[in-house]
């Protein structure tokens, strides 16, 4: 019995210790399962973060090695090398879809969802994204739109060409700028402020450089719509071609020296009727212009061609010049060209020197002037030997316009590279020697987006726009001899508004013992009032849209001044007078800015280069 009870006894202990052995193993299990998922999960977040660290690494790489392709990828386009160019996109978008297909991976996309900083994961497959479709829908349909080109059978020559190619690309192109703009606008979503630096400084580049090609790609697809037709794919066109005269200025650069009408059919270039702006004679009743610039320029604008151009609008000048021409000549032209003799300089650097050919302008030139006009030499020829040389105006106007009739003959007949060309032409057009009005509103509101189109106003002027324009009033040629600067000077923030001053300085650099031996007609002659060798310039300044023309200084002292209203944008005017070797400053100083945008100036082309005119903005320093 007592054996029984002691087995009893120790069955119950044994129980009890295995009782006491599973619960201390059971609170032990918990415990353990804890730590194998805690280092379960450090495993697999160390592998998850080395794992979206080699696909970083991989992304960064594949960019930096398309970004390097860029400057491959001009370069063969500027060479003409179509087929370089193809290879070269085929490897920028090896590097974009490898970077595309790394942001894509199912890790990245989840790293992306999380709160915080997944906006950085986010950011950066937006961007790998979007550099692929650039290249993919943008640089890929262009290259091959590039290579199926003749790019010298497309400019105007001295026979007809097949602009077919150049209409099926359009659509091409145009999809591509759209393809393009979308992936701006992703870009431009993202907010940068939410990111790491690291992400956010790569961020902002692209979309810079992003927003600058499609501004490019916008105007490449705006001019492959309008272009054929303009170059008169559909029928003829005429367009009145007028040679600005920079020794006597005009608001858009100089007074109209020659008149010609261009034709263009099919590609094909023909200059017919030449003439000159005082053979347009008289208009009467004078050719209607808006009340706003009649006040500022009085109805010469609309009576005169010579003065068609004191308002800096081009539209507006073209329009009346169409409307003169017509009613002097019976002939309505599609349209208005201007261009000057800088810009005739870059065309000679294209197609190399032109020979003065015709029997009336060899007869002339044998007073002195080139036989052979270049790049170097014919800005001089134009504004000051002619005049020196010869006369009599008439013969004057007659050799200027024959020149030009010299130079498109030699584009007519071909001559020149296409790169040349175009690169003179797109500097002459920055520059705004280079200016196009179209009779035909539909292609005229695409005109109207550029710096091509001279408007003061509308969507080519930026936002802080400021306008500096020249018009003479000596009535003579010595705006040849006139340097000029123009600077913006912002001022200190007054009343949460901006404030800028623009500072013009103009110097009389004719030399002092050529004021008597010059020619009446480069001198004035002190019929207008003027004194022989001095020059009187009556200076318009344009501020931006909404904002308040306040003040003006004459070499630091205030002075009175005309203010005026053009299109909503402020305008002050103001006459100075030169005397030889004198300089002068004026400053207009417009507050009330409403634009906190950085500010810029246009400026009337003159003899000099812009760049050398329009100097860097001034920034004070402000508390």
């Amino acid at each position: 019995m007592t054996d029984i009870q002691e087995n009893r006894g120790n069955v119950r202990s044994n129980a009890a210790q295995g009782v006491s052995k599973y619960r201390k193993a059971s609170r032990r299990r918990p415990v353990l399962l804890t730590l194998f998922a805690l280092g379960a999960l450090i495993f697999l977040a160390a592998a998850g973060t080395a794992w979206l660290a080699s696909k970083a690494a991989a992304i960064n790489s594949e960019l930096d090695a398309a970004n390097l392709l860029i400057g491959t990828l001009k370069q063969d386009i500027t060479s003409d090398n179509a087929s370089g160019a193809s290879g070269t996109v085929q490897q920028l978008r090896a590097h974009t879809s490898a970077a595309k297909e790394a942001a894509n991976d199912p890790l990245w996309t989840l790293a992306s969802s999380l709160p915080g900083f997944g906006a950085n994961f986010s950011a950066v497959a937006e961007v790998s994204r979007s550099a692929d479709d650039v290249v993919g829908l943008g640089l890929e349909p262009l290259v091959e739109v590039y290579g199926s080109l003749d790019w010298e059978a497309l400019l105007p020559g001295n026979s007809r060409t097949d602009l077919a190619p150049l209409e099926a690309a359009s659509p091409s192109i145009s999809a591509a700028a759209h393809a393009v703009r979308l992936s701006a606008d992703r870009l431009n979503q993202i907010d940068a402020s939410r990111l790491y630096p690291q992400v956010a400084d790569p961020l902002t580049r692209a979309r810079d450089q992003l927003n600058e090609v499609t501004g490019a790609l916008d105007a490449a697809a705006n001019a492959s719509n309008i272009a054929p037709g303009m170059l008169g794919a559909e029928g003829p066109r005429n367009y009145l071609l007028i040679i600005q005269n920079n020794a006597e200025s005009r608001a858009s650069g100089g007074i109209p020296g020659a008149l010609a009408v261009l034709s263009l059919d099919k590609g094909k270039l023909t200059l017919g009727a030449q003439s000159s702006a005082g053979a347009v004679g008289v208009m009467s009743p004078i050719v209607p212009i808006d009340l706003e610039q009649q006040r500022i320029y009085s109805t010469r604008v609309g009576k005169f061609m010579q003065d068609v151009n004191l308002t800096p609008d081009f539209p507006t000048a073209a329009s009346t010049a169409q409307t003169m021409w017509e009613r002097k000549t019976g002939q309505r032209v599609d349209g208005v060209i201007s261009i000057d003799p800088v810009a005739l300089s870059y065309i000679l650097d294209a197609t190399g020197p032109v020979n003065i050919r015709r029997p009336e302008l060899v007869a002339l030139a044998a007073v002195g002037l080139p036989t052979e006009l270049t790049g170097k030499n014919v800005v001089q020829t134009l504004l000051s030997d002619v005049y020196a040389k010869i006369e009599q105006p008439s013969l004057q106007d007659a050799y200027f316009a024959g020149v030009a009739q010299e130079i498109f003959t030699a584009l007519a007949d071909g001559k020149g590279n296409s790169k040349g060309l175009i690169d003179g032409l797109t500097l002459g057009t920055a520059e705004g020697r280079v200016l196009v009005w179209s009779g035909s509103p539909a292609e005229q509101s695409v005109i109207a987006k550029y710096a091509l189109s001279g408007s003061i106003s509308g969507p080519s002027v930026s936002p802080a726009q400021f306008g500096v324009y020249f018009n003479d009033g000596t009535g003579a040629k010595m705006d040849y001899y006139v340097k000029r600067t123009v600077q913006l000077i912002k001022e200190c923030s007054k009343d949460g508004y901006e404030q800028t001053t623009v500072r013009i300085t103009s110097t009389n650099s004719v030399p002092a013992n050529s004021v008597t031996s010059l020619p009446a007609y480069v001198t004035g002659d002190g019929i207008f009032g003027v004194p022989p060798g001095s020059v009187q310039t009556n200076i318009a300044a344009y501020g931006p849209v909404q904002a308040n023309a306040e003040t003006a200084k004459l070499d630091g002292e205030r002075t009175d001044f005309a203010p005026f209203v053009h299109s909503s944008r402020p305008v002050g005017l103001l006459a100075i007078r030169l005397a030889p070797g004198e300089s002068k400053t004026v400053e207009f100083t417009f507050g009330k800015i409403v634009q906190h945008t950085e500010p810029n100036v246009v400026v009337t082309p003159t003899v000099q280069a812009v760049n050398d005119v329009i100097l860097p903005t001034k920034i004070p320093t402000c508390e």
